[in-house]
């Protein structure tokens, strides 16, 4: 499974990349706006920082616009993939840009349904929102499921890329789902890291290699 950061700060996908385990980035409009620089600098710079694919999402909300800013998006970098909601519209748009040779990650997914049509579509990710999910009462790790499972059954090659990820135990569940990729902010990639056991087992190693008073 890819590791993908949910992010479009510098020094977070910097240190990520470093790390590493970093595969790719998701970026949104609200995430853009958050680092509060000019766009085409920010996503140039991000696109050159990451080592794989770069999602970035269109603002308009009709067809024509969509095509328009995701045609003019993949010109940006040869690993960006344009996101596009899963409105109507954006279905169309994912027709028209994948067969123009632009991968589409469409993005807002919230149903199997919506997910089939993706795929039929022709997106190259799919992204279901978990957390939102979550948060009214519906279990989002089952929607990861069921599209997995519809993909596998029905032989399509759109990758299911698992987000809204808030906790480290989403990404466990997102992997054991078969998703292909699972897209995080930077404080749950540093989460997936940590054990308090690890921290103890290594104070005592250190504490009695001190009392040794050795050197390698």
């Amino acid at each position: 499974m890819k590791i993908f950061l949910d992010t479009a700060s510098v020094s977070e996908l910097k240190e990520g990349v470093a790390l590493g385990v970093v595969d790719g980035v998701t970026t949104n409009p609200s995430l853009i706006a958050k680092e509060k620089r000019p766009f085409r600098p920010l996503v140039e710079e991000i696109c050159a920082i990451v080592p794989g694919d770069v999602s970035l999402e269109v603002v308009a909300t009709d067809f024509e616009g969509m095509v328009k800013e995701g045609a003019e998006l993949a010109q940006i970098a040869p690993n960006v993939v344009v996101k596009c909601p899963l409105t109507k519209d954006g279905i169309r748009a994912v027709r028209f840009l994948t067969g123009k040779g632009i991968r589409v990650n469409q993005t807002l997914c919230f149903s199997a349904t919506q997910a089939l049509l993706s795929a039929k579509a022709g997106a190259y990710y799919i992204s279901p929102f978990l957390g939102r999910l979550d948060d009214i009462a519906h279990v989002g790790m089952d929607l990861v499921r069921d599209i997995c499972e519809i993909y596998r059954v029905q032989g399509f090659t759109t990758q299911v890329l698992a987000a809204s990820i808030r906790n480290p135990l989403h990404v466990v569940d997102a992997a054991k789902a078969g998703a292909h990729v699972v897209t995080m902010p930077f404080a749950v990639l540093e989460q997936l890291m940590k054990h308090p056991l690890t921290d103890l087992g290594l104070k005592k190693f250190l504490d009695d290699w001190a009392k040794l008073g050795a050197k390698i």
